[in-house]
């Protein structure tokens, strides 16, 4: 074969599991702007999630500690070597409470989006199934839900649970309790639009012909086509939820600060620190909560773009384009010359 004959197309590799995750598999066929913001929003999002793992180990200190061997902590210190990012009006030091406040955030992502994910992908695959009376029911209901602010929901959600002020578990429920009723219609949409489109499908229809079962089509052939979307809505909704979740601390309505360590209600003690100078109080818990809804959000809308196909086919064909653009004019020229020789022939 020489060098100007067209090689033999080989099949493709098969991707392992790693690769097919949402991330990595995303990240391979990003490029510009789009794979920039994946990257630092990976990265962003490793370090929160990292941070809250590993919160025992970073901290120097409990989230509820305000005295060691040497005695009680000073009240408003400024960063020091023994406190790197200061203490607080109540003698806590700011360093190991922002960290383990990425615990407490990260307990509240889980419970809230599971649930949501769990009750929205139910509710969206009866829906959309069966239809009827049940299906204009669920809608009904759904499009009513979102006529209620986020925030105001979840601040009645944690009277009603806690009586507004809770201890660890009971902040966290109430948080995650009022976030997933308010995200259930998220997943809802999608999953019920998804389960009417591919319900049409011939494939579902052959798996009627053949006698199988709704619940076999369900589970088998419509569950895991309708539910392609969930990752790009979880990045999303979490990001939605560490800001309701310092909403209601900011309020008053968070969790003890003997119970956990809660960014929003740091953020509340550290108003009235601003007007006597005292920055580090405050900076610091808003940087963490500012720095992990931007990574969320950063995945969230490369996922959203790189799930278009409209715009992959764009970017693909613009790097074509300019591959093509950046051979050599030798090499151009002598496959021009091949083409035109093999139409002369034929």
């Amino acid at each position: 074969m020489t060098a100007l004959e067209t090689p033999v197309n080989t099949p493709p590799v098969k991707k392992g599991f790693f690769g097919r995750l949402p991330i990595v598999s995303h990240l391979k066929i990003s490029m510009g702007l789009q794979r920039g913001m994946l990257i630092v929003g990976s990265a962003l999002t490793a370090i929160f999630v990292l941070t809250a793992i590993f919160a025992p180990l970073i901290a120097p200190y409990r989230f509820d500690q305000i005295s060691d061997a040497h005695g009680d902590f000073p009240t408003q210190a400024a960063p020091s070597a023994e406190h790197i990012w200061g203490t607080t009006v109540g003698g806590y030091d700011v360093f190991s409470r922002t960290i383990w406040g990425a615990q407490t955030a990260v307990s509240v992502i889980v419970i809230a989006v599971l649930l949501s994910i769990f009750l929205g992908v139910i509710l969206g695959l009866i829906s959309g199934y069966i239809g009827g009376w049940l299906d204009r029911v669920l809608v009904v209901i759904a499009d009513a839900i979102f006529a209620f602010p986020s925030l105001l929901l979840a601040i009645v959600m944690s009277i009603i649970i806690s009586g507004g002020r809770s201890d660890l578990w009971g902040g966290i429920l109430a948080a995650a309790i009022s976030i997933t009723v308010v995200f259930v219609p998220q997943y809802f949409r999608v999953i019920r639009a998804e389960t009417v489109r591919l319900k049409a499908e011939p494939f579902v229809e052959s798996a009627k012909v053949v006698g199988a079962s709704t619940w076999r089509i369900v589970s088998r052939h419509i569950f895991k086509n309708a539910t392609r979307t969930l990752p790009l809505i979880f990045t999303l909704n979490s990001s939605e939820a560490i800001l309701t979740l310092a909403g209601l601390g900011f309020l008053g309505f968070g969790i003890e600060p003997t119970s956990a360590a809660e960014w929003g209600f740091d953020l509340n003690k550290a108003l009235a620190d601003t007007t006597s100078g005292i920055w580090w109080t405050g900076v610091f818990p808003g940087a963490a909560i500012v720095l992990t809804v931007l990574g969320l959000t950063l995945v969230g809308e490369s996922l959203n773009d790189l799930n278009d196909p409209r715009l992959r086919g764009r970017r693909r064909a613009g790097k074509n384009r300019s591959r093509a653009g950046k051979q050599p004019a030798a090499v151009q020229a002598a496959a021009k010359t091949t083409q035109q020789a093999e139409a002369n022939h034929e």
